[in-house]
């Protein structure tokens, strides 16, 4: 009898380590998603962005040369990154290579961030030093405030706007004195597009999900995160209200250093304006 409960114990304890290991290993199986929007026609302009979120510093399993050598093939216009880079201080200097990989990729029009829950555990002079790293190495850290660019004549607005699961959007402020053009919504918690019906986007980027990090089979721990999770929506490409919108996997993990049924992710969004180009010249006309 003896004999039989050690055996037992035994199978079990390999089946826990089997499942662990097999659950890390996940972290390293990066998926590289490519997103297309309004590609109606050959060779029109587009825009195209690198949009990261969620690195949790803490608990992320591609080094920075791994990263590059995924995208160093890639020629992106925009780099969208869409917050919870840490949520410790000591992890700040961490963040410094990433930015330094991704300042090779030579983005046309720059790097944009926005903050995410787990950034603001960091306070006073801890989260300047963050926003500073970020700043000092050519990424915009944008808290409820817009920046335009230009492509071929047409005026993209990109929004950020800070967190909304801690309580920090402010849609009022980071839509003052929009011009018209083609809104372009960076932010972490996707629950916030709920709350937009007053507020135009044409395309918002998000994470904050992790599409649920450890999915068994579905994300059931999610439930006190949001609405969106109790509509199905913690992952990919979305719509509400008729409008799109993106939530990223991320590309660490946050807790625990596992996944199981999602993947870390890497995407890139070719969006078409040449619509948006034609709409523009036809309200000139």
């Amino acid at each position: 009898m003896k004999l039989l409960l050690i055996t037992a114990l035994l199978i079990i304890i390999i089946i826990i380590v089997y499942f662990f290991k097999k659950a890390y290993l996940n972290t390293k199986d990066i998926a590289i998603n490519k997103i297309e929007i309004n590609q109606t026609e050959m060779h029109q302009p587009t825009l195209k962005i690198l949009h990261l979120s969620d690195l949790h510093l803490e608990n992320i399993s591609i080094t920075p040369d791994e990263l590059y050598g995924k995208l160093k093939d890639e020629s992106v216009d925009l780099i969208a990154l869409t917050g919870d880079f840490l949520d410790r201080k000591r992890s700040i200097p961490k963040l410094i290579p990433y930015l330094e990989i991704l300042n090779q990729l030579h983005p046309t029009y720059g790097m944009f961030a926005v903050l995410g829950n787990h950034d603001y555990v960091l306070k006073g002079k801890n989260l300047n030093e963050l926003t500073q790293t970020l700043e000092q190495y050519n990424c915009k850290v944008m808290r409820n405030e817009t920046r335009e660019i230009f492509i071929q004549g047409t005026r993209i607005n990109i929004i950020g706007i800070d967190d909304f699961s801690t309580k920090r959007s402010n849609l009022e402020m980071s839509y003052k004195g929009l011009k018209e053009g083609y809104n372009l919504v960076l932010t972490h918690d996707p629950n916030l597009v709920l709350h937009m019906k007053n507020y135009h986007f044409d395309y918002l980027l998000a994470g904050h999900f992790h599409g649920g990090q450890i999915c068994y089979p579905k994300a059931y721990h999610l439930v006190k995160m949001g609405k969106l999770v109790r509509m199905n929506m913690i992952k990919g490409l979305q719509r509400h209200d008729d409008k799109p919108f993106y939530i990223s996997e991320g590309l660490g993990q946050t807790g625990v250093n596992i996944r199981v049924g999602s993947r870390p992710e890497i995407t890139i969004h070719e969006i078409g304006l040449s619509k948006i180009i034609s709409d523009e010249i036809r309200s000139v006309i």
